[in-house]
């Protein structure tokens, strides 16, 4: 099957190298294209069913992985964009999700094949290539919670790009990847706080400008249906800075005055930011605002009405439908009021139907 998929490919390459671009357009090569597909496809049921006794994953990393990865890694990265198949991804999610550890040391390999690739293809805009799009950060997801050392295994400017394309998605306009997004983004944080050899290093590098990210996204009035989790992962942020588990500047040393502190100068550089980005708040709102950040006896439904009640006070949110804030507290009000009805019907003999009861109480 390997070699059916490296012919075709090796064809496909030929045609677009000879005609274009266009040759992809064509009906032979549209053939060749779904046989190549339909092998991948068939890989990933593979991947999916395999398990012990008949094929511990350990077996299948180190007999069945290494002769998928020439042909299938090599086709992808060598070929033009609109000639890479989408399922080369979902392909290498099912793999890490499935074989977990066992493909530690394949992943900067496999990154190296997918990552800039398919980065490319998808940040041009918000629009092309959807599919490529979401099984990408599905990927980048399957890495980050099956193999997250791997992840530190790669060049740091590979490193970089994983977290650029993190926030990237999390500014997306599509909901599902931006969603997607912020989850990762939670995740590697707690991976992050988890390693000890990896966090400091992170922190320094990446904290202070994932938290500012994380303000700009949930300030822009398009992204309101995430804000339990951008609330989530600011409470984070802040209070590893307020509990002093970063011990590394978040500054830079050689212009601080003396004795600076990584909390104070969280403090003043949010104030500073929140008071350019929206000058009709007065400074003492701000600081108001940016001590409730730093309090470490706010829980998550306390913290989320401390920035909510900021973000009204917004010339942006003031005018405009704010229920989406709103989101989570709307739906439990609303399975409440669900489950009143119910209770109410089912002491009644006869009002449920069948399909509705539930027979297992």
């Amino acid at each position: 099957m390997l070699n059916v998929y490296k012919v075709y490919s090796e064809r496909i390459s030929a045609a677009i190298a000879q005609q274009g671009p266009i040759a992809t357009q064509m009906s032979l090569t549209r053939t060749m294209r779904s046989a190549k597909k339909e092998a991948l496809r068939l890989l990933i049921v593979f991947i999916e069913k395999s398990g012990p006794p008949e094929a511990e994953p350990k077996a299948v990393a180190e007999g069945f992985i290494p002769h998928v990865l020439d042909p299938i890694l090599g086709d992808y990265k060598r070929n033009i964009a609109g000639a890479r198949d989408p399922e080369v991804l979902t392909l290498f999610t099912t793999v890490v999700e499935k074989l977990k550890g066992h493909v530690l040391n394949d992943i900067p390999r496999i990154m190296e094949a997918v990552f800039e690739p398919t980065l490319q293809m998808i940040t041009a805009n918000f629009e092309d290539y959807p599919e490529h799009r979401i099984r990408f950060f599905q990927f980048l997801k399957a890495i980050n919670q099956h193999c997250f050392p791997a992840l530190f295994n790669i060049p740091p400017e590979h490193q970089k790009l994983v977290i650029d394309s993190v926030v990237w998605a999390m500014k997306h306009t599509e909901r599902n990847i931006a969603d997607t997004g912020l989850e990762i983004l939670h995740e590697l944080l707690l991976n992050v706080g988890r390693t000890p050899n990896i966090a400091q290093g992170f922190y320094q590098q990446y904290l202070l400008t994932l938290i500012q990210d994380v303000f700009a996204v949930m300030t822009d009035r398009l992204h309101k249906s995430g804000f339990k989790m951008h609330a989530t992962l600011l409470r984070h942020m802040f209070h590893l800075v307020q509990m002093n588990q970063v011990t590394v500047p978040l500054f830079d040393p050689s212009s601080a005055p003396p004795g600076q502190s990584n909390p104070a100068f969280l403090r003043e550089h949010i104030s500073n930011l929140l008071l350019t980005s929206f000058p009709n708040l007065t400074r003492s709102q701000v600081l108001k605002f940016v001590d409730g950040m730093f309090d470490l006896k706010m829980d998550l439904p306390t913290f989320k009405t401390h920035l909510r009640d900021f973000l009204i006070q917004l010339k942006e949110f003031s005018i405009e439908d704010n229920s989406g804030l709103f989101n989570e507290e709307n739906e439990i009000e609303a399975q409440k009021r669900e489950e009143a009805v119910r209770a109410q019907r089912s002491a009644v003999p006869g009002l449920l139907k069948p399909s509705e009861i539930d027979n297992d109480l």
